[in-house]
């Protein structure tokens, strides 16, 4: 039986040139006649927190680019045990054009806004509008590559090293999409729970919950509530984390 969702239409109506994610989403290279095809065939989809996108198998009649919020990407195995294998942050597209069902568990972590085109004009725009899908191909290749590096990172890299790593990548996403953001000292909602780091990074809980209080006892991390981090030194965590300045693994 198909599972939905209690996902509603997002009401306002955003001008594709303000919009947060225009510098970095698939309509990143369009020009101002590209932005008006893609303007006629876009709607807003907006979902709360916890609230399902997508089951994986599930016939998936759009693509969309994650607006605000965060998403998780979810695999079942058939003995029930779960993996989440990816995170999906503002501008990171989802579903993939050609396929008609979805290949994972698309849940919203936090509040979630994403900018969607149904599936069919979507691909009959790329034939016409090759920024789409020169863009796109750009997206998928860099998503190829982070794979490469989170395996590196789940396979060679310490438990400190991978809270770290964690931390950073989602704090230098969130501050490319500010323009022009410091990554000196640096300020960042965490999107996960520590049960839900721990699934990523195929750690413990308590090791978790040991090495984010090692990270704040040291200075490298501040921690305030649950979620707020501010990070004073960003080449400090990335040192920590056994990374470069471009956040490629130190070697």
């Amino acid at each position: 039986m198909t599972k939905t969702t209690n996902a509603s239409l997002k009401t306002v109506h955003a001008d594709c040139g303000d919009c947060p994610i225009r510098h970095r989403a698939v309509c990143a290279r369009c020009d101002t006649n590209e932005l008006i095809k893609l303007e006629e065939i876009k709607y807003y989809r907006s979902f709360q927190a916890g609230q399902t996108v997508v089951w994986s198998g599930d016939r998936m009649d759009f693509v969309a680019s994650v607006v605000s919020g965060i998403a998780t990407l979810t695999q079942t195995m058939e003995d029930g045990r779960r993996q989440m294998v990816g995170l999906l942050l503002p501008s990171d597209f989802v579903g993939r054009p050609g396929r008609d069902s979805a290949a994972y568990d698309v849940v919203a972590t936090t509040d979630l806004v994403m900018c969607c085109f149904r599936k069919k004009p979507f691909e009959e725009l790329m034939l016409t509008t090759p920024h789409v899908g020169q863009r796109l191909l750009e997206m998928t290749l860099d998503e190829l590559d982070a794979a490469r590096e989170w395996m590196l990172l789940l396979g060679r890299k310490t438990a400190r090293e991978k809270i770290a790593s964690l931390i950073a990548i989602i704090a230098r996403r969130d501050a490319s999409l500010k323009q022009g953001g410091s990554l000196g000292r640096v300020e960042v909602d965490l999107p996960l729970t520590r049960e839900a780091m721990s699934e990523y990074l195929g750690l413990t809980l308590e090791t978790v919950s040991r090495q984010i209080s090692a990270l704040r006892k040291e200075g490298v991390i501040e921690i305030e509530g649950k979620r707020h981090v501010t990070i004073p030194d960003f080449d400090s965590l990335l040192e920590v984390a056994g990374d470069d300045s471009d956040g490629g693994f130190l070697v």
